[in-house]
């Protein structure tokens, strides 16, 4: 893959990708809150079988992980690539590049892994690869914290939106992820990536082809905050499909908070479960306790 530093392909003059609206010159070099250049940096790509069943299906999800991110998650599972932008500079045209080598490649989709604080060039990179014959599928795993004007340069770009939904309580998602108004802000990018989608669609193998399925990994002690998040989830968003996780464990800096420094205790889990029947969150996936094991390898065990 070659580097290329100096294009300012998709250039976007001032940063408003994420609800901290750093509001910087990324194409004149200015860095704003994530630490992230204009130039998207791609630090890994695979076929990646241990997303949702419906999304890696049995050949694969194509993912492009990208180098840096726009939230500080002391939990976070691939803070090696995350808590700075690591990886190969690429401009669109290279970028879209990726993008049909994974479909060539096989990859039920193209799964875009963390790509919020680089929006702008990614919309670029998919235009090019639409026009150069993308056909597969394309993924947005995000983290939730968006904003609706940044998701609007998607719209027609992307036919799944993979979100967190990590927090309802403000204080947990300024303490543990540097993130204010994180609620407000996912919600309100939730129902935009439902709007864009509308119902999902599933290919004959089951694959998901367009929609909303939303993330939420449950914390440690966290129960109470999971249940508000459920019962959002079910209130006003019935059109999402929910994927439960219960594969947290104690790595990167959650050792430093006394209440993360252990893994999730099945009696915290299963309730959720019950509730989710209640709401009639019945569309998604749920995982075993036991997927929370040193290799960090996902445990679908099937319709919540």
């Amino acid at each position: 893959m070659p580097r290329s530093e100096a294009s300012t392909e998709g250039t976007e003059r001032v940063c408003d990708f994420c609800p901290r609206r750093c509001r910087v010159d990324r194409p004149a070099g200015e860095l704003g809150a994530c630490g992230c250049p204009h130039l998207p940096r791609v630090a890994h790509t695979q076929l990646h079988h241990g997303e949702e069943p419906c999304l890696s299906g049995t050949r694969g999800s194509g993912t492009v992980f990208f180098g840096g991110c726009n939230l500080r998650c002391v939990f976070c599972q691939n803070h090696d690539i995350s808590t700075r932008p690591v990886g190969v500079a690429v401009t669109p045209s290279e970028l879209a590049a990726v993008f049909l080598e994974q479909q060539r490649r096989g990859a039920h989709n193209v799964n875009l892994v963390s790509p919020t604080q680089y929006s702008g060039p990614v919309a670029e990179a998919l235009r090019l690869a639409r026009a150069g014959g993308l056909s597969v599928p394309v993924v947005y795993n995000c983290n939730g914290y968006e904003t609706v004007q940044g998701l609007r340069g998607l719209e027609g770009l992307v036919d799944v939106y993979l979100p967190d939904l990590k927090y309802h309580d403000d204080d947990l998602a300024r303490r543990y992820s540097s993130a204010p108004g994180y609620f407000a802000a996912a919600t309100a990018a939730l129902r935009e990536m439902a709007r864009q989608t509308g119902e999902a669609t599933f290919d004959r193998e089951g694959l998901l082809t367009r929609g909303v399925l939303v993330r939420h990994l449950v914390l440690p002690g966290g129960a109470a905050d999971s249940s508000q998040v459920l019962t959002w989830l079910a209130r006003e968003l019935p059109v999402a499909y929910l994927s439960l996780m219960a594969q947290y464990t104690p790595v990167h800096r959650a050792r430093e908070f006394p209440e993360l420094a252990r893994r999730l205790r099945p009696e915290e889990y299963e309730p959720l479960l019950d509730l989710c029947d209640e709401l009639g969150l019945d569309r998604g996936y749920r995982q075993a306790p036991s997927a929370a094991g040193e290799e960090y390898i996902p445990d679908f065990d099937g319709n919540l």
